[in-house]
């Protein structure tokens, strides 16, 4: 036997022996949990601004040719903002319109309600870190191909929606996440490889 590493794929170990003893074994330890816990890399997005901009500002009339209207928010959390992944605050005025989160020629293309805050001046982008908007809602998240077909789904509590991410991301065949509110089922971001 020896004391160095020893090659098995990716992975390297660390023979015990009687001269390297528990430290050998720390060592081989420190190695394993390296291994089998690694850092998913992530990104959380919000919706894109351009689209929402024009809309800013028009009255009721002109908002209903686009199938939109107006709110006003009057608690928080309650009327999360697609765009900067923020909750609105309370006297905060939102749109609440329809949004295709899901385009394309597939069984899955889907749409639904969403709010904009219009005081949102840039899309959100979280590099492996879940917004806070997540944190404290039930989501139900669907792991889509790159053709658009669904893959997997499950419903989570916001504060475990990171190792769901790594569990799909596991897989090579998943190319995006959707994330939504389980209780109403509104569309609340997208989480892509990093």
């Amino acid at each position: 036997m020896h004391d160095g590493p020893e090659q098995s794929g990716p992975f390297v170990f660390f023979a015990v022996t009687a001269r390297t003893g528990v430290r050998g074994m720390r060592r081989r330890r420190m190695l394993r949990s390296a291994f089998e816990d690694p850092r998913m890399d992530y990104i959380v997005s919000g919706l894109p601004l351009a689209p929402f901009a024009p809309l800013f500002g028009l009255d009721a009339p002109a908002l209903a040719v686009h199938g939109a209207r107006r709110v006003v928010a009057d608690a928080r959390p309650g009327y999360p903002c697609r765009v900067s992944l923020e909750d609105a605050a309370p006297g905060e005025s939102l749109l609440l319109l329809n949004w295709r989160h899901l385009d394309g020629d597939t069984p899955y293309r889907s749409d639904g309600p969403i709010f904009v805050r219009e005081a949102a001046t840039a899309s959100a982008r979280f590099r492996n870190a879940i917004p806070e908007q997540q944190r404290g809602r039930l989501l139900s998240v669907r792991a889509y191909d790159g053709d658009g077909g669904m893959r997997d789904a499950d419903v989570v509590e916001g504060v475990a929606l990171e190792a769901l991410v790594a569990r799909f991301f596991a897989d090579p065949a998943v190319a995006f996440l959707h994330v939504h509110n389980a209780r109403r089922g509104c569309y609340a971001c997208r989480i892509d490889r990093g």
